[in-house]
């Protein structure tokens, strides 16, 4: 087994694979890898990784959510809940992986920092160019 599927089948929805759950009446979960994107389009990344959870406007409402344990976070409103501000760094560190958080610690919640680097054959600028550009996405997703 290559790098890639060591670091990303275990533990890691695809977006395919949640979609398809949440047309499902059984909860079966299924682990496949994360599809490629460009590291250049935040809003592919997003739409590739975090729509089927999250919704395809950021409010936690996706199609797979209600397979969930627990609900995804409504992330147009992360700016509201840190008194207006978006925290680009906090977010920077919790796509990589850096910073625990209840729902990217268990194989509910991907920690999108190894899965990038796999993809990116270990190019740290790679790396940091698609959470650069994944957290500039969700920043125009906040609510006005």
């Amino acid at each position: 087994m290559n790098t890639f599927h060591k670091l990303c089948v275990p533990g890691l929805l695809a977006a395919v694979a949640l979609c398809s759950i949440a047309q499902q009446s059984s909860t079966e979960i299924k682990h496949e890898a994360a599809p490629a994107t460009s590291a250049a389009s935040g809003s592919e990344m997003y739409k590739s990784y975090c729509a089927a959870c999250h919704g395809k406007d950021g409010k936690g409402d996706g199609p797979a959510a209600t397979a969930l344990k627990s609900a995804p976070s409504d992330l147009t409103t992360l700016a509201k809940r840190n008194n207006g501000k978006y925290p680009g760094p906090r977010v920077a560190s919790i796509l990589r992986g850096q910073e625990t958080l209840a729902a990217h610690g268990d194989q509910e919640m991907p920690v999108w920092g190894p899965v990038f680097h796999a993809m990116s054959g270990g190019h740290e600028d790679i790396v940091t160019l698609r959470i650069s550009n994944m957290n500039k996405y969700l920043e125009s997703l906040q609510a006005k």
